[in-house]
């Protein structure tokens, strides 16, 4: 049985677990229908040209893991924010962790996807938001909507904003010999609110861990949303992550995309502008190593006008490792005064590493002013000689060189602590001390 097969027959027994009268119900039941129907993306497909997921389908997963293991804050501390005060929405191989988390209904809801589903109380949200902007197509978020029932719940109402950042943490501690995790995430800020959140993934063991995760995000008019993904996992850990964004009037959302680690990771991630006087910002930083791979699929889809969007990937390749960046910026022809940027530079510190980009514009209108670019090099070799010529020694000089490259990316993180951290994961990844105040 490979694994296709294993998840539409394991829906059976996952429906046996869930409430069938849910209106919920009839999504998951759609959605298996779907991925069925479609199955996993293969190389065939344009979007998926340069990742292939043969070797992760080739792995027996566990869809259902039996039991947990306990943590202790200070075996995991290093994984949190810690040097701030945070709420916090801990995961132990799938399952919450009270013990590790700090949630609140304090004027805002930061909470469980499981509680919001089940609850009355939550039902009327659910209704509005709950799988309306996830893709009804796209292979494993269908997936991801079959099997939702455990993930972050977090809204924020109206002219609200919550005392302290959100971290959304998942820990998978190797109590399965593989294990299969799928997070669903839904996060509504209504309109002035606002709110920051960080979320990661982190296993714990060397054993194959697979998360496919989806996240919803809302934000409402005059909305600010800072949202952070931390991605250094160890290599025998691949993420598929999802993660779909719907705006309104004046209201402003910021995704910040760190990925040092992991086996392989896919980041789709979707913008949609239903309102005027929008702005968007994806930025990412990538810096890979051995033969991790890491694919970043963005959408940005202007439908009104007077809106802006801003695209900036930097990406530092090296031994082995393969970096794909598939952008696309979408200008609908009522979309007109559209401001959009999108750039992607790159560079290779191996003969052997790859860099696939493709950025693309599909414009309808025509009174825009939209950029995008692409640059693949090596350090710049005046540059490196000008620093050793004052006594760096060529592995820093090369290091300050890269850091330099890829640090006006962390100007507009928002969190000062998690900027710092955001740094010094850079100068660890680089192998250097860099010789200053992170």
């Amino acid at each position: 049985m490979d694994l296709k097969e294993k998840l539409i027959s394991s829906f059976m027994a996952f429906e046996s677990d869930v409430d069938l009268d849910h209106p919920v119900h009839d999504i998951r039941s759609m959605a298996i229908k779907n991925f069925e129907r479609k199955g996993f993306p293969t190389k065939k497909e344009e979007a998926w040209k340069y990742t292939s997921l043969n070797g992760l389908q080739k792995i027996d997963f566990t869809i259902f893991p039996k039991e947990t293991n306990a943590l202790e804050y200070k075996d995991v501390k290093k994984y949190f924010l810690h040097e701030i005060d945070t709420y916090k929405i801990v995961f132990i191989d799938g399952i919450y962790s009270s013990y590790l988390s700090e949630t609140t209904h304090d004027g805002v809801d930061i909470c469980l996807m499981s509680s919001a589903l089940t609850k009355p109380m939550y039902e009327a949200i659910i209704d509005v938001y709950f799988n309306k902007i996830a893709s009804r197509d796209e292979s494993l978020t269908t997936l991801n909507t079959a099997f939702s029932r455990e993930g972050a719940y977090i809204y924020i109402p109206k002219n609200k904003m919550p005392k302290k950042p959100i971290e959304i943490l998942h820990f998978a501690t190797g109590n399965e010999a593989t294990l299969l995790l799928q997070p669903r995430n839904l996060i509504i800020a209504e309109e002035n609110a606002e709110l920051q959140v960080i979320e990661r993934h982190q296993s714990l063991t060397t054993n194959e861990v697979l998360t496919n995760s989806v996240t919803e995000i809302f934000a409402a008019k005059n909305a600010i949303v800072d949202y952070y993904k931390v991605q250094n996992n160890v290599g025998t850990a691949s993420l598929i992550d999802n993660t779909y964004i719907d705006q309104k009037d004046k209201s402003v959302v910021k995704v910040h995309t760190f990925s040092f680690g992991g086996n392989l990771t896919r980041n789709n991630l979707n913008f949609y502008q239903n309102g005027e006087y929008i702005d968007s910002t994806l930025k990412g930083v990538t810096i890979l190593g051995e033969k991790q791979h890491v694919d970043h699929c963005t959408l940005v889809h202007h439908k009104q006008p007077n809106c802006e969007s801003h695209q900036d990937y930097k990406g530092i390749y090296g031994e082995n490792s393969t970096g794909v960046f598939n952008g696309k910026i979408v200008v609908d022809k009522i979309a007109q005064k559209t401001d959009a940027f999108q750039q992607n530079n790159n560079i290779l510190i191996s003969d052997k590493a790859t860099i696939n980009s493709k950025p693309q514009l599909e414009i309808f209108a025509d009174d825009v002013k939209c950029s995008h670019g692409c640059t693949i090099g090596q350090l710049d070799e005046n540059a490196l000689f000008y620093l050793r010529s004052r006594g760096i020694p060529k592995k820093e000089a090369q290091a300050l060189l890269m850091y330099a490259f890829a640090n006006n990316v962390l100007e507009s993180v928002r969190i000062p602590e998690l900027k710092t951290r955001i740094n010094k994961l850079i100068a660890n990844k680089l192998g250097v001390n860099l010789g200053f105040n992170l």
